[in-house]
This record gives structure tokens, sequence and C-alpha cells, in this order.
């Protein structure tokens, strides 16, 4: 199944680092395409100095981290150092070779470099490119660099966590990173599909704060029509609309998720067996209870402490098809068999790290199966192949190169070179 082609036969060059570019272009590189990774010398991506290294002392110079393997695998190292005329020449050199082009710096650093979608569409005019960034190429912000957690507070996203009598708190995910590099990975499926009927090539503008502003599930027309006299508030565990929707405590700390929309209400005070509750004028209506929800949580906790465990809990309140769920740990999370058989927890194996788990594929296709096997490369690992394949680059090309620092690579790649040449 795996040779069917999806991707395959596309190129992709990614210059990109962290999150939110290389989250697409490694959704690309999964689905079969080429992602030919253009690490910026002399360090690379700046998420080879995150997560954990080997713990093998002999590999302690190692450039992989479980960081960059988790967002970089399938891909293809090319480590180049592009503020030297030399590099530039070679970006340029495989422009024409490439389908696609993912950058994620800021506004007006690729067009400074000589790399913007202006100059490199006059080279090759059936590139597509997509850009990422914090809030976009145009507009008063598209000049602001940042991360996610910008991306979160422009989008009015920021303001709505937290507790109610406190400020608000700090999302401890990048979550619009993840969002924007899924939402580019669908830009350039489409933006593919139009060049296939049309022969044209197109430059695409992702934001994380765009994509932030996109979650807002109901409040921008309410906030549109109702003016400032409708302001979302913070609820801290409870949602703000009542319900009851949020995480309450069954024992010790144990919590359960609920969700009960209005003609679900019947069912929770059923499964709670208290239809006195039905009665209650607290409780009487959408808004009755979104008013009184902190009454109601203690209600709900209270009934909820009376259960042997959270499970048990989760069986009464399921036995009356009231939505819940446990809130699992990471680890919980991790271990769960529903994750595991989806292949949504997925362990891999690293010659320099060992094993351990990552994220899978976030989508399931009836025609294709994801890869058994991934490997993530070390910095500037297939420097030399991808010049000499692509490029048609002599041996004695590609060491003047190296002499001149425009290439680089990894330390232990750089022994092994040393004593190839040696030899």
């Amino acid at each position: 199944m795996r040779d069917l082609p999806m991707l395959k036969g596309f190129r992709v060059l990614d210059i990109t680092q962290f999150v939110a570019g290389p989250t697409c272009t490694r959704i690309l590189a999964e689905l079969g395409a080429e992602v030919i990774k253009l690490e910026l010398a002399p360090f690379g991506d700046r998420g080879r100095s995150a997560g954990d290294k080997s713990r093998d002392p002999a590999l302690k110079k190692s450039s992989k981290s479980t960081y960059y393997f988790q967002h970089n695998h399938s891909k293809k190292s090319l480590a180049v150092d592009i503020k030297q005329e030399q590099g530039r020449a070679l970006v340029h050199a495989l422009i024409p070779k490439i389908d696609v082009m993912v950058e994620n710096f800021a506004p007006g650093v690729m067009a400074r470099s000589g790399l913007g979608y202006e100059e490199l569409s006059k080279i090759n005019r059936n590139l597509i490119m997509c850009s990422i960034s914090l809030a976009g190429q145009t507009g008063p912000l598209s000049g602001k660099p940042g991360f996610d957690y910008m991306g979160a507070a422009y989008a009015g996203i920021t303001a709505a966590i937290g507790e109610a009598d406190r400020g608000p708190a700090q999302l401890p995910f990048a979550i619009s990173d993840s969002a924007t590099g899924v939402t580019a990975a669908m830009a350039i499926g489409f933006a593919l599909l139009h060049r296939e009927r049309t022969g044209e090539g197109q430059h695409i503008d992702c934001s994380l704060v765009d994509t932030y502003f996109n979650m807002h599930e109901v409040n921008i027309p309410k906030s549109s029509l109702r003016g400032k006299q409708f302001v979302p508030q913070r609820a801290g565990s409870l949602h703000p609309d009542g319900g009851p929707t949020g995480v309450f405590r069954c024992k010790g700390d144990e919590f359960v998720s609920i969700m009960v929309i209005p003609h679900q209400w019947p069912q929770m005070v059923k499964a709670m067996q208290m239809p006195e509750l039905a009665q209650d004028e607290r409780f009487s209506d959408p808004r009755a209870r979104r008013d009184n929800n902190v009454a109601l949580k203690e209600i709900i906790e209270a009934w909820l402490g009376r259960f042997p465990s959270r499970d048990a809990a989760i069986s009464a309140l399921e036995a009356e098809r009231v939505p819940c769920a446990p809130v699992l740990s990471l680890h919980e999370a991790m271990a769960h068999p529903h994750l595991r058989a989806r292949g949504t927890v997925r362990r891999v194996q690293d010659d320099d790290i060992g094993e351990f788990d990552i994220p899978g594929l976030a989508a399931k296709f009836s025609r294709w199966t994801p890869a058994t096997e991934l490997v993530a490369d070390r910095l500037g690992e297939h420097n030399d192949d991808i010049l000499r394949d692509m490029l048609g680059m002599t041996e004695a090309e590609i060491r003047q190169l190296y002499a001149k620092k425009v290439l680089v690579c990894d330390p232990l790649l750089s022994s092994v070179r040393q004593a190839k040449k040696a030899s």
C-alpha cells in the first residue's frame, strides 16, 4: 500500500525550525513527498537543542534530539550557510527542481536573504511557497516576530483562559504552532491541486494569529453584535456557558470532564438520581445553570465523591449517555489501548537516542499506511547526496564548500568524513 502515489514525486524545500513549519513539512514527508530540510549553519534547526539527547557519552555531541526527531523525521538534512553568497547560490540552484518551499521566518527575512517569493518565482514560476509567521505577511503586525504564545495573546485566546478571580493563565502547549502546521499542509495540498489544473504556482500566507482567531467557537459574532456589553469571562475549570460543562473532581486527584448541552440536562439529572434538581429554580434553564454553575459544580462533585472510583462514576454517567471522559495524565493517555491501537502513540527507534514514543499522524487513510520505521537525520547528513544527485556537483566541489563552511554537518558525521578523506 505504501507504493501508492499520495505525494510521491513532489519535492519540498523546508527552511523552517521549531514546530509550525516543521509540522507542515513532516506531514508532507510522511505522505510521500521528498522533503529536503535546509538547515541554517552553524546550528541547524534550533529544535535540535531541545528535548532529550542520547545518554551514550560517545554520542553526546550528536545533533539529534527527541524534539527534533518528533517534528522532523522522514526528511533529508542539508546544512548551508545562506549568509554566504555561495550558500544562497546553492538554494537558487535547487529552486528549479523544487515543487514547494516552506519557510517560517519573520516577514522580510527571506526577501532580504534573496530568497523571497518574488525572486524565487522568477527562477521557477511553478513554485508554491508557503510562509508561516506570527501575524502574516501583510497588516500592521506583519513585521513583528514572535512565537505561539504571542499569537494566542493577540487573538484574544489567552484573555479567556484562567480562574475568574485571577489574571489570564499561560497555555502550556503551542497549540497554534501545530494547528498552523496542519493548516499550511492542507493549503499546500490545495495549491498543488490548483497547479495541476492550471499550471500556476502561488504564495501561501499562514499565520499563528489567524489560526488562533479561528478557534473562537461562538464569541466572535456575539461580541460583534452586542458590543462592549458582552465580555467573555474566565471560568477556570468550568465552561463559562454553564451546561454543566467543565472538569469535576472525583476523589483525590482524579477528575472527570463532563459536557452537558441543554437537551441533555434531563439525562444528567437521571444519572445523578436527583430529580429535585429538575425542579430547582437555580438550574431550571441553561441561563440559570450558567449563572449558578459554581453551586452546581459543588453538587456534582459531592455526588462524584461518593463513587469508589473514577471509572465507576463514568459508568453511571455513560449509562444515561451523558458525554464524559476521564481526565487522563499524559502517562495514562500514552498507555491507553485506543491511542496505541490507532497509532496515535507511535513507538520509534533511533540509533543515537534509543526507543521512545512520538505522536502518530492524525489523519488516517484507507489507501495508505504510515511507515513502520522512521528516521531523523543528523545535521547535514544528506549534504553530499543532495548536491551530487540534484546539482551534479563533484566531490572536490563539495569538499571546497565544507572548507569554506558554506556546508556544515554534525560533528559525528564530520569525523566520518575526515576518516574517509584520510583513507
